[in-house]
């Protein structure tokens, strides 16, 4: 990642992107005061899920061709990858949709902000979200396994 210096940017956009997040952290946070505090001992359990669900959400966000439409706005991409388009706001905005950790902080917070919120519902979102990174992960090795296989039959 290059230096603010480097980039259209000002410090002052990253603090706007920072704040929003503190923000909704917050408010996450006050929501979960809400909750009895039993829950917070069948939420720790869920983590592992939550994990795998924040990877496949933040994979589909700054990757996949189906959600160009999102990243669109703020990020140009060509035959040799994406980069983030327009200046300031708009232009860390596009840096962060490029970055899959980045967009995973934030996918995180939207999933546990689920969970705090609607639990019944997150369990489902997070279950799909969870078996699509689970099916990468095989998918990845399986197709690691086969091409092994056929370099070691065409030695």
């Amino acid at each position: 990642m290059r230096p603010v210096e480097e980039t259209p940017t000002k410090p002052v956009d990253y603090a706007a992107l920072s704040a929003g997040y503190g923000t909704l952290l917050g408010a996450i946070v006050l929501g979960a005061r809400q909750q009895p505090d039993g829950r917070w001992d069948e939420f720790r359990g869920e983590i592992p899920a939550l994990g795998l669900a924040t990877f496949a959400l933040s994979k589909l966000i700054a990757k996949e061709k189906v959600e160009t439409w999102v990243r669109e706005p703020f990020v140009e991409e060509t035959g040799h990858g994406r980069q983030p388009k327009g200046t300031r706001l708009r232009y860390a905005v596009g840096e962060l949709l490029t970055c899959t950790r980045c967009v995973g902080a934030w996918s995180s917070l939207g999933l546990v902000a689920l969970r705090v919120t609607r639990p019944r519902e997150a369990q489902v979102v997070t279950a799909v979200l969870a078996a699509s990174a689970l099916n990468d992960f095989l998918q990845t090795g399986f197709n690691w396994a086969c091409a092994k296989a056929d370099r070691a039959q065409s030695a």
